[in-house]
């Protein structure tokens, strides 16, 4: 689980990269303000998880299974809550419906809190 995480923290981070840049550049021209301030929350969260797994990764032994949750919750909101935001972004760019994406947004973001909660929840009971 250390080798997942790490590595779903280093290619959360290369997305975040490359998608910024992509929308900074290329959608900046076809996206309106709206559309593409939702891609950069997208990313924005994206490279916060990219951080949190990295950090996690190197400071969990995932001995425990709520260790283990801390970075499934993640991985898992994180896919949930960025990669819906950047189908809703771009949905009228490629001419698709898909609005059936919202509510997975906020389940994403759930994930993701839930996985921050667990983290203190670790701290607090090894009382760092």
């Amino acid at each position: 689980m250390k080798t997942i995480t790490l590595v779903f923290g280093a290619t959360y981070g290369m997305l975040s990269v490359i998608l910024g840049a992509f929308g900074a550049h290329a959608l900046k021209k076809i996206l309106s303000v709206e559309r593409l301030e939702s891609f950069e929350t997208g990313v924005r969260y994206q490279m916060y998880a990219a951080f949190f797994l990295l950090i996690v990764g190197y400071i969990l032994k995932f001995d425990t299974s709520s260790q283990k949750w801390i970075s499934i919750l993640m991985i898992v909101g994180t896919i949930l809550f960025s990669f819906s935001i950047y189908g809703l972004s771009l949905q009228d760019y490629l001419g698709a419906n898909l609005k059936f994406l919202g509510p997975i947004t906020p389940l994403g973001g759930l994930f993701m809190i839930l996985s921050w909660g667990m983290l203190i929840w670790y701290f607090v009971k090894l009382k760092v």
